[in-house]
């Protein structure tokens, strides 16, 4: 079974200086798995790391480093989290208190009944009261 990993995750496992244990297991189970992510995910990476690489964070092409090692990794774009951002979605954020892109995350795994990796509190805690499960 794969799971729905949101960029919080996918960021951390770019930066070696974020990189915890518990970053690394997701890891595992997401190359042996795949992900499912919302499609907002690779905008919101790329966008990551190019103000990283733009403020001198990372040094000059690290981005193309960073996205060579998810492509080792099925990685799935959910085709139906568009149609959902002015319905569900748009109502997770309000009954949650999310912003719509976390609410994009939880009304990803809650259709698709994965579990969710996130390590935004906010989205965790909406998460579990929502009865989706959590990683990390």
């Amino acid at each position: 079974m794969s799971l729905v990993l949101d960029s919080s995750v996918a960021l951390a496992y770019c930066f070696d200086e974020e990189i915890t244990p518990q970053i690394l297991a997701t890891f595992d189970r997401v190359i042996d798995e795949g992900i499912v992510v919302p499609s907002l995910w690779r905008y919101e990476v790329a966008n990551v790391l190019a103000l990283a690489e733009r403020r001198g964070r990372v040094t000059l092409g690290f981005p193309k480093i960073a996205f060579d090692r998810f492509e080792k990794i099925s990685i799935v774009l959910d085709e139906e989290s568009d149609e959902q951002a002015w319905t569900t979605t748009i109502r997770l954020a309000a009954l949650y208190n999310l912003t719509v892109y976390d609410a994009a995350y939880l009304e990803l795994a809650q259709r698709r009944r994965l579990p969710l990796a996130t390590l935004d509190a906010a989205l965790a805690q909406a998460a579990r009261v929502a009865g989706v499960e959590t990683l990390i």
